[in-house]
């Protein structure tokens, strides 16, 4: 299968899950966006290397690190492999000159290990098509109000807090038609709320 490469495009505190984070990967080239939540240990180790911060003492992902190393292993690419159920699986495919392996890892920890080795991300044409959000150049005026927006979004970890919409807001999407969950869907996107969007596309999906 031909592989589209992505590209790190930001994080953003998830607005339904306390202590998570999106990341919101691009598919480059292209205006296709691929939002994955994520815990906050794994999105700060992934800040930490973008920002070239360095630790008192190594993080696991810099352990992994040090130990491919010591025996002649780089990390080739990174292979967000699968989505079942709404989960995404990744693969580290290590390489060391003589033989290829490749090893399951979760998407977060594997992006974590890869942008330490400067490893390209990659994904499959039938994850994009399943679970990626297509921008829109043409931006939707109409008020649009069946989801509160968030309070605060912090662009890293650490940065901000935000305030959770309501069970009852999420609870609406399972009544909303399909027209108007598309309407929203192009809002959330205009609005860079890549998580609240995930959401929705999720239920788009589920319909499908």
């Amino acid at each position: 299968m031909d592989k589209i490469k992505l590209e790190i495009l930001g994080l953003s505190s998830s607005q339904s899950q306390s202590g998570s984070f999106a990341l919101v990967l691009g598919e480059t080239p292209g205006s296709r966006r691929l939002p994955i939540i994520i815990g906050m240990f794994e999105a700060q180790a992934i800040a930490i290397e973008i920002e070239k911060i360095v630790p008192n003492r190594p993080m696991t992902h810099d352990l992994f690190k040090s130990f491919a190393h010591s025996f002649n292993y780089s990390v080739k690419e990174i292979v967000i492999s699968d989505l079942k159920e709404g989960v995404f699986f990744a693969k580290i495919v290590c390489d060391n000159g003589m033989e290829t392996v490749e090893i399951d890892s979760r998407p977060s920890d594997a992006i974590a290990i890869g942008i330490r080795f400067d490893a390209p991300i990659y994904t499959y044409e039938k994850i994009m098509s399943e679970a990626g959000i297509v921008l829109s150049d043409e931006k939707d005026e109409d008020d649009i109000s069946e989801l509160k927006k968030p309070v605060e979004k912090s662009s890293s970890p650490g940065s901000g807090s935000s305030t959770p919409p309501s069970k009852s807001d999420f609870d609406k999407l399972k009544n909303m038609p399909m027209d108007k969950l598309n309407d929203l869907l192009d809002k959330m996107i205009q609005s860079e709320d890549y998580e609240k969007a995930a959401k929705i596309r999720d239920e788009i999906n589920r319909r499908n």
